[in-house]
């Protein structure tokens, strides 16, 4: 891996002068920011199209959200994937046969730490270094300025053929907003400040989120705190990460491939919870108030069973803080003394100016295929989205369709200007069917439908303009 010149920070915009000595030229290498999941499969594939990358990575090994050392990671000590293993492996790296259908997070850091090794990625990324500032050159390039993140505070700036943004989306925390919050007496966290179940022992807790964060922390705490509450702002749908004795993932997959229609997908899903959960609101917890589908379900098998059992006693939204309680929005006031806050966690790019992406007032990414914005055709982002089943493969064949097209702006400008011209046009749609409209769906994705439309991409790609 070359290494930079000594470098100070310059100005942003589309001036910057081509000749400036404060930027080290790196030619057609590539920018890859974030070594996790999807910076690591980015890697990997732009090498294999021919490209030469400089991945930059914060922190000080792989993973991303799954290395729970990092400062980062929202990762918990009892975290399993939601996902099972088959649907979210690599497609070309196969997590090993005898690991179990959910592995624990420590086992998905060796298995990136194995992908990173396997394909020869740890040369091409540049450990304990943040990128700053990422900003637009001459010739579609971009201006990229990192420094250590070991407190050296020294600014390089180099500049890249084109850049891939794979710094993930759950790192930081949605705060929500609660009158008397500030002066409430008791210890209220976020979900990403949780990490183990001795942090809840013998504490009267109340969760906030009805996300999966917020249900595995909820089942915890059912198993440990003196008391548990579960506040949510409505009522979802509790999937069994089991049916019909297989994981509960592997049998929508298999009706999502026979193409049945969604209201017929809602009855059977509807029959399958009612032979195996039963009526929600025996247990207390609220009636969903939209279809299932439309958002995706909470794949949790344990919260139903320690409400059941009173372990976890459903509460609705919380209205406001006093010193020493909480009131609800039916008028209910309870006593916690621990409040964790699972609420989810906003997309931030805070090396790039705002609009680069789309996303000048609401911070929603508006992407052709959640991937790449219009006019920028050296500019992409990898991961950003929030599927029906495993992101892994969705990162792969993002960066696999990344990296096509901007090799295809090397061999063929004109298809290239061509598949430039679906970009802005496919901008914003939607591979989730309907959703809810809130910062938690923004990213949803089915990912059979997803994944056909990337294939869509990638054949045209192949066409003559």
């Amino acid at each position: 891996m070359s290494t930079s010149t000594d470098q100070g920070s310059s100005g942003s915009g589309d001036t910057r002068h081509q000749q400036d000595p404060a930027v080290s030229d790196r030619g057609e290498t590539v920018c890859v920011i974030g070594a996790g999941a999807s910076g690591l499969t980015a890697v990997k594939n732009l090498r294999e199209h021919g490209f030469d990358v400089d991945c930059y990575e914060r922190e000080t090994g792989v993973g991303g959200a799954w290395n729970w050392r990092h400062d980062r990671s929202p990762v918990y000590a009892a975290t399993h994937l939601i996902s099972s293993k088959p649907f979210t492996q690599f497609p070309d790296f196969p997590m090993p046969d005898d690991w179990p259908d959910y592995p624990h997070h420590s086992m998905l850091l060796s298995y990136f730490e194995r992908y990173a090794d396997h394909f020869d990625l740890r040369r091409h990324i540049w450990f304990g270094t943040e990128v700053v500032r990422v900003e637009p050159a001459e010739g579609e390039r971009w201006d990229v300025t990192t420094r250590s993140t070991g407190g050296y505070g020294v600014e390089r700036t180099s500049r890249y053929a084109a850049v891939i943004v794979a710094n993930g989306h759950n790192w930081s925390p949605k705060m929500p907003e609660y009158e008397g919050l500030a002066d409430f007496r008791g210890e209220v966290i976020h979900a990403s400040a949780y990490k183990d179940v001795k942090q809840l022992r013998d504490r009267k807790v109340l969760v906030v989120g009805a996300g999966n964060t917020g249900c595995d922390i909820a089942v915890e705490a059912a198993q440990a705190a003196a008391a548990c509450w579960h506040s949510t702002r409505r009522g979802y749908w509790y999937a069994p990460k089991y049916v019909l004795g297989r994981p509960a993932d592997q049998v929508n997959d298999a009706a999502l491939r026979m193409r049945l229609p969604v209201w017929l997908r809602q009855w059977l899903f509807h029959r399958i919870l009612r032979l195996t959960v039963g009526d929600l609101t025996r247990y207390g917890l609220p009636r969903p108030d939209h279809k299932v589908y439309e958002t995706h379900p909470i794949a949790n098998s344990q919260l139903v069973y320690y409400a059941g059992h009173g372990r976890i006693r459903p509460v609705p939204d919380v209205a406001r803080f006093d010193r020493y309680d909480v009131e609800l929005t039916d008028g209910r006031r309870i006593e916690p003394d621990l409040v964790v806050l699972a609420t989810g966690y906003l997309p931030r790019f805070e090396f790039l100016a705002p609009g680069l992406l789309g996303d000048e007032d609401s911070g929603r990414p508006s992407l052709y295929l959640n991937t790449f914005p219009a006019g920028r055709p050296t500019l992409a982002v990898a991961g950003l989205v929030q599927p029906d089943s495993g992101i892994f493969p969705i990162s792969h064949w993002q960066t696999v369709l990344i990296a096509r097209a901007l090799r295809l702006r090397r061999t063929d400008p004109r298809r290239a200007e061509a598949f430039a011209e679906r970009v802005r046009s496919g901008v914003g749609q939607r591979y989730a069917g309907r959703v809810k409209e809130s910062s938690r769906h923004w990213f949803e994705v089915g990912h059979v439908d997803y994944l056909r439309a990337v294939q869509r991409a990638l054949d045209g790609l192949e066409k003559a303009a």
